[in-house]
């Protein structure tokens, strides 16, 4: 029987911190990315693919106010949603030009996706969650206090470990998961919940309206995984495994570790919130819904980690 994969790439497997974030920038970015991606589809494992978009919606909100007041700004849900057509766009068409290579006649399928949250999460009262470029001290306190950003320091250390964050709820359902679920059933390759899906919540009258927020697009794969029914939930990233005591001169790698063993190191603030703590966050979940696995890996590094080879494994 095939096993189920949800591989989550990070925003920043599209657009590196030092690229100003062309589209050629972001196809090659993308295309290197979805080499190891090709490796494990042709492998034979049934495919579900998600990522983050914080650099481009933070792009994408930085050209709103540029363009006032010649075009209306828009809010950040519809952003959220523009970046999982153009992420989508990008990714799919990287996925059926590279399946070619490899004989493989399988349909690539973006969806824009909903993602359920509360209104009164208390993430839309001290926002969390890192968007756009990274600042230095001084570039960050004047984003503060001429734009009214809400910046945070998101890195424990280096030049520029300021970023803007904003409202993260917590993600209830995906609300096309029943659909997305037929689609992956039918053994099409399926792109959803992109930066995250975008927030909604139910209004007075029972009906759907977005807000202003971006969901950790970690914590939302995990709910994708549980509406596909994943076996392994797979979050790639900028570090090949997990670290206790991340740049400090007692850094250690994780290899794999147990679900209590990785509740206790979260519990003890081994994790920075904004940046690991919600893929372990995400991983936990996954493992207590009835994952077989879940892996945090490096994106060079994908192909070897489901081998066993890299990454931190956590099971149950």
């Amino acid at each position: 029987m095939k096993k189920r994969i949800v591989i989550a790439l990070g925003g920043n497997a599209i657009k590196q911190p030092h690229e100003l974030g062309t589209a050629q920038e972001q196809m090659k970015n993308i295309k290197n990315s979805c080499q190891q991606i090709l490796q494990i589809i042709q492998a034979g494992y049934e495919v579900v693919l998600t990522h983050g978009n914080g650099p481009q919606i933070g792009n994408l909100l930085i050209q709103q106010e540029t363009g006032i007041p010649q075009v209306p700004v828009q809010p950040m849900d519809i952003c959220g949603a523009m970046t999982q057509g153009q992420i989508g766009y990008m990714v799919q068409q990287t996925l059926v030009n590279g399946l070619k290579t490899y004989n493989l006649n399988l349909n690539v399928v973006t969806v824009i996706t909903q993602v359920l949250v509360n209104r009164e999460d208390p993430d839309f009262r001290s926002p969390s969650k890192p968007i756009g470029p990274f600042y230095d001290q001084e570039t960050g306190k004047r984003n503060q206090s001429e734009k009214g950003y809400q910046i945070k320091q998101v890195l424990p250390n280096g030049e520029k470990p300021f970023r803007r964050v904003v409202p993260s709820p917590d993600p209830i359902r995906i609300l096309e998961g029943k659909a997305l679920k037929r689609l992956v059933d039918a053994g099409m390759i399926v792109i959803a919940s992109g930066g995250g899906g975008i927030p909604v919540t139910l209004n007075d009258r029972g009906e759907l309206e977005g807000v202003e927020g971006v969901i950790d697009k970690d914590l939302a794969g995990e709910k994708l995984a549980e509406a596909v029914g994943a076996d392994i939930l797979m979050i790639l990233t900028d570090v090949n495994k997990v670290k206790l005591g991340f740049g400090t001169p007692e850094e250690k790698d994780l290899d794999k570790i147990d679900v209590n063993q990785a509740k206790r190191y979260l519990k003890e603030g081994h994790f920075l919130p904004g940046s690991m703590a919600p893929k372990i966050s995400a991983c936990l979940r996954f493992i207590e819904y009835g994952g077989e696995k879940a892996i945090i890996a490096s994106l060079d590094k994908s192909w070897e980690a489901i081998q066993g080879q890299e990454g931190t494994h956590i099971i149950p």
